[in-house]
């Protein structure tokens, strides 16, 4: 009689919650315990900016620090395919570039605003073998963010994102776990919610 109880109950929870809720779930505890893909953004502020803001993209020269050594210019790159979906009036500097040049490249161009980013640090699990062409392991990295507003130079909002690989997840670098949440980041500037 207590295990029918039980399952009825079991059942009837069951039943309060949608299918994309448990996936999500799912996804969630499985990222959380380092199966999955998993990324932690904080944003200082949680200000947001128009639809028609014109964002002027562009990353610091920096080298990043640990084991892997991406792209020079792959944060502008994958940020700025991240962005042009929400944001239509968006440009990216070609190659790396100081902040001062970068707002200089910003104002010229007549942006609002000035996202300027860059690789903190990108380690890569080295215990499988790099000339793979696909490997499994725990990549992670640390993106740093500042959105700056062109017109005065005022800091509207900074932003570190740190990414991780998941055991089950298959990568070859790094910088190919920041595209998901440079594009959340996108969206949080509307004050869109996750998908």
């Amino acid at each position: 009689m207590r295990s029918l109880v039980l399952l009825l109950a079991f059942l009837a929870l069951g039943g309060c919650m949608n299918v994309s809720d448990m996936g999500e779930g799912v996804h969630y505890h499985m990222s959380d315990a380092g199966l999955l893909d998993h990324s932690d953004s904080r944003r200082v502020n949680n200000l947001r900016i128009q639809p028609d803001s014109f964002i002027y993209i562009a990353q610091g020269a920096f080298t990043p620090l640990g084991s892997a050594y991406p792209r020079p210019n792959v944060v502008a790159e994958v940020a700025f395919n991240g962005f042009i979906e929400y944001f239509p009036m968006v440009r990216r500097a070609r190659a790396p570039e100081g902040l001062d040049t970068a707002m200089g490249e910003a104002r010229a161009a007549g942006a609002h605003y000035l996202l300027y980013t860059r690789f903190a640090k990108a380690d890569a699990d080295d215990w499988l073998d790099q000339e793979a062409v696909d490997h499994q392991g725990a990549d992670s990295g640390v993106i740093q963010i500042m959105l700056i507003e062109t017109s005065t130079q005022y800091l509207i909002d900074t932003a570190r994102i740190k990414s991780r690989s998941g055991l089950l997840a298959f990568h070859n670098k790094p910088e190919d776990l920041i595209g998901p949440p440079l594009e959340q980041y996108a969206r949080s500037l509307l004050g869109l919610s996750s998908q």
